[in-house]
């Protein structure tokens, strides 16, 4: 960041009062008073380590202080037990280094919507006494920025009685709602040092996976919301193919610059803010802090903005992508605390979600790896662990990722959303949340599974197919939780459809039914479904089924197709990916029983090619296909 022409003296000498020694600045705060604190990166830390160093010499100048902060990420002495006497630590986010004193009761922790605190400042429900924040050198017409910690800053210090800054060049003078003029600050420390900085764990594979799984669903054109960690950093670095992203966050960080800095999020098509990548505070480090200095691009608002639901809901097609600590098969998910562990807090997770469920073309995702405790534990489980604060609830959901897969669990009924979810859990934990779901009444009694290998979905068979008629179709394996999508494609076939599929005067498929369809054995059997998507749901519009007879090296194949997709070359295209498929574990044909006046698949055999004897008795042709040379892999 280059230094920019200083005023400090000039303003210094216009107001030498503010520029008091530490001595008579901290002797200002009385006993009882409640201190606030800049957020995260934004921490002033020598005037805390000065506020520290003041106690020491006057251990009993503060009695019973409260410390107030949303997120602190450096020194935070005054949750040391010796500072019992004069600090008590009340935080609205629980982080790693005061979750212990949380935990031991030492420490407080206020459980609130991050969009909600600045009114509690406001209304004095939650009084600030004393704003203890750090700001940018002034300009010529002496005003200073926030800088990286806006979020519920700026409200501190507008209602705070007293307002002690540290000002430091290395602060970035960031646009938006950012700007104090130095005559509002009571006082005033000089101080320069590098600004703390936040650099996630390296992303793990798993991290990675289930950042690509959430590209699939963030479209061209989207404006994003994304948290902070090693997960949403690799849900971001799988950004880098998008196009015309806007950003309306309330976070920061060094992989969504990377994103503005390529282009990928360039805010052209945001319906407010356009241009504007708008954010609260910052974590990140040295080269996003001069990045966004003086950028106009970039604005910081408070929090009472960037994270109200109403404000968030303006965006068109808001995308809020969060994670947590565990979710249930109902669909309730905490992101603060397992049992009465506090872990972090509600933070903006509720506010993002909630704002992007009303926004028009708004989705919600949840992230969360499947394991933890190296994968002693599984994070899905049947009921949340009784005292686990609800962050989320059934209702916030509309996307749930692990690294086996994509659960979208909005509008379905707790049957449909359990088997979903545990589609997607870990496979060594799958049998035991089958078992539980059904002894809890919350899935079929009778609801088959099959463990191990057998049953593990086999993620890289999918694939978008464009036929030769120009219908673009994902092919995809069934899974367990597919039961409700094959009754609709089965009741949306034609009574003659349904009859000529199952050869059979019976017009239902029961349940019982249809887990034969959902419930196999990947490695004797291949269900793929046709699908599309419309309004983020799943429709199957086709089936094609292989049943292997491993000692004649063949498959019996069937197919059907939904009567309103007939003619759009699906049943081709579906028969051609089902011989890829049969050809890739070696087989050498297909055999099939298709009646007499099914004139339409029996075509679609015939045209393929294959070596074929024909036989027909009582109205039904029985085929056996050979794939022999002419049948190429594609």
């Amino acid at each position: 960041m280059e230094r920019r022409n200083d005023t400090t003296e000039y303003w210094r000498n216009t107001f030498p009062e503010k520029f008091a020694p530490e001595e008579k600045i901290f002797c200002n705060i009385r006993r009882g008073d409640r201190i606030f604190i800049s957020t995260a990166c934004g921490e002033p830390q020598y005037l805390i380590q000065a506020m520290v160093a003041y106690i020491e010499n006057h251990p009993k100048a503060f009695a019973e202080t409260e410390v107030m902060h949303v997120w602190t990420l450096g020194v935070a002495p005054y949750a040391d037990q010796k500072f019992t006497y004069n600090f008590r630590h009340n935080s609205f986010f629980v982080s790693d280094n005061t979750r212990n004193s949380v935990n031991t009761g030492m420490a407080d922790y206020t459980p609130i919507f991050l969009s909600r605190i600045p009114e509690l400042f406001r209304k004095r429900m939650i009084p600030i006494d004393v704003a203890m924040i750090q700001i940018s050198t002034p300009d010529r017409s002496g005003y200073v920025s926030l800088g990286i910690s806006v979020d519920i800053t700026k409200t501190a210090m507008e209602t705070a009685k007293l307002v002690i800054a540290q000002m430091n060049p290395h602060m970035p003078r960031v646009h938006g709602n950012t700007f104090v003029h130095i005559r509002d600050i009571d006082y005033i420390v000089y101080r320069e040092e590098e600004l703390l900085e936040y650099n996630p764990n390296v992303p793990s594979d798993i991290a990675i996976q289930i950042g690509k799984y959430v590209s699939r669903i963030v479209n061209d054109g989207d404006t994003i919301q994304v948290g902070y960690g090693s997960m949403p950093n690799a849900i971001l670095n799988q950004l880098h193919g998008k196009k015309h992203l806007g950003l309306h966050s309330e976070l920061l960080t060094d992989a969504i610059v990377d994103l503005i800095d390529e282009g990928v999020i360039d805010n052209s098509r945001k319906s407010i803010d356009r241009g504007k990548s708008v954010a609260s505070f910052c974590m990140a480090t040295k080269k996003t802090y001069d990045f966004i200095d003086d950028n106009p691009s970039i604005e910081f608002r408070e929090i009472s903005y960037t994270n109200n639901p109403l404000i968030i809901a303006q965006n068109n097609n808001m995308t809020a992508i969060n994670a947590a600590l565990q979710i249930d098969l109902t669909g309730q998910a905490t992101a603060e605390s397992i049992g009465n562990t506090y872990f972090s807090g509600i933070g903006g997770s509720a506010d993002f979600m909630r704002g992007a469920l009303l926004s028009p073309g708004g989705r919600t995702i949840l992230v969360l790896q499947s394991t933890a405790q190296d994968g002693k534990v599984s994070r899905i489980v049947p009921f949340l662990d009784s005292g686990t604060g609800v962050t989320l609830n059934r209702g916030d959901l509309c996307y749930v990722i692990t690294e086996y897969g994509i659960a979208y669990i909005h509008g379905k009924n707790i049957r449909e959303r359990a088997m979903d979810l545990i589609s997607i859990a870990h496979p060594k934990f799958r049998p035991w949340l089958i078992e539980e779901a059904k002894r809890l009444n919350i899935i079929y009694r009778d609801q088959a599974f099959i463990p191990g290998k057998k049953g593990e979905y086999p993620e890289q068979l999918e694939t978008v197919r464009t036929t030769k008629k120009g219908f673009v179709v994902r092919f995809r394996p069934v899974r367990i939780n597919d039961e409700t999508l094959i009754k609709d494609l089965f009741y949306k076939l034609s009574d003659t459809s349904l009859r000529r599929r199952f050869m059979s005067p019976r017009l239902d498929v029961p349940h019982q039914i249809r887990q034969e369809f959902v419930i196999i054995d990947y490695t004797k059997e291949m269900v793929i479904l046709a699908v599309i998507v419309e309004n983020n749901m799943e429709i199957a519009v086709g089936m094609g089924q292989l049943s292997i007879d491993e000692e004649h090296h063949t498959a019996e194949v069937a197919f059907a197709v939904r009567d309103d997709y007939h003619n759009r070359g699906i049943g081709s295209e579906l028969l051609d990916y089902l011989t890829v498929l049969a050809k890739r574990k070696g087989l050498q044909g297909f055999t099939a029983e298709v009646l007499a006046e099914n004139l339409p698949m029996l075509h679609v055999f015939e045209s393929k090619g294959f070596d074929m004897t024909k036989r027909i008795e009582e109205g039904v042709y029985e085929l056996i296909m050979q794939f022999g040379d002419r049948y190429d892999e594609n």
